[in-house]
């Protein structure tokens, strides 16, 4: 038995497990902060947290929140991030740093795109996160920068949509990739893939012979984008509906 609680005491002292001792609120914030600032955002988190679990319902508390939250991010720990970032949200809805939180969290979405090719998932979440934020905070700190990873989020999702579709165009499946062009005419209506969209479309719908289609679709790029390049392709297209795409289109 004796063994038993010898081993028991060795192993709540490992290297592993960290004491906390009861300290002041705000020698625990000094103590945390100063971790953040020397560059050590991963053991700074716990310890902003650690301000919270000791002093709940001291100002420091909430400011340990927003921290930790920052602290996640910054150690690329973005699930973490997101998920402290909500908490302190919901916590503390009339809080000044709420717009912060709202930005932070759709950074920490924004953060974690990779290939949107491939994977387009955390590109529409980091999407609807900054559209979030713009719609709450329309004047606010961040609003410019959120706009500006809204109008790139769209052209990212919207050069997917336009990579599929020109595969199933090239594989002459007109119908699939006029359904793809769609999506980047009528929910990426902002972005600089419209003109090519427009284009790719009508000489879909040249090919399964629907020339009326065609027409209206000239008619909206010579209005929209008379300067365009592709709006120059179309009007080649248009006089000459029977010419063969030209080498390399795809690519």
């Amino acid at each position: 038995m004796f063994a038993a609680c010898c081993l028991v005491a060795a192993c709540s002292s490992g290297p592993d497990i960290v004491e906390q001792v009861e300290q002041p609120v705000d020698v625990l914030y000094r103590d945390a902060l100063n971790t953040a600032i020397g560059g050590d955002p991963k053991a700074a988190a716990p310890k902003f947290e650690e301000v919270e679990r000791q002093h709940p319902y001291s100002e420091l508390a909430t400011r340990a929140q927003i921290m930790a939250a920052w602290s996640f991010y910054e150690a690329n720990q973005y699930a973490r991030a997101i998920s402290a970032l909500d908490r302190f949200v919901e916590l503390n809805p009339a809080d000044p740093l709420v717009e912060y939180a709202y930005y932070l969290k759709a950074l920490s979405y924004y953060e974690q795109i990779v290939d949107v090719e491939r994977d387009a998932e955390m590109t529409k979440l980091s999407l609807t996160a900054f559209e979030e934020l713009v719609r709450r905070f329309p004047k606010g700190t961040y609003a410019r920068d959120g706009q500006l990873k809204i109008d790139l989020t769209k052209s990212h999702l919207a050069g997917k949509e336009m990579a599929v579709g020109r595969f199933y165009l090239e594989r002459e499946q007109y119908t699939a990739a006029i359904r793809r062009f769609n999506i980047v005419i009528t929910d990426y209506d902002t972005t600089n893939q419209v003109p090519e969209a427009l284009f790719r479309t009508a000489e879909a719908y040249y090919s399964l012979g629907l020339s009326d289609q065609s027409e209206r679709l000239y008619q909206v790029a010579q209005y929209n984008y008379p300067q365009s390049v592709w709006t120059e392709r179309l009007a080649s297209l248009r006089a000459d509906p029977e010419q063969h795409p030209e080498k390399g289109m795809f690519e």
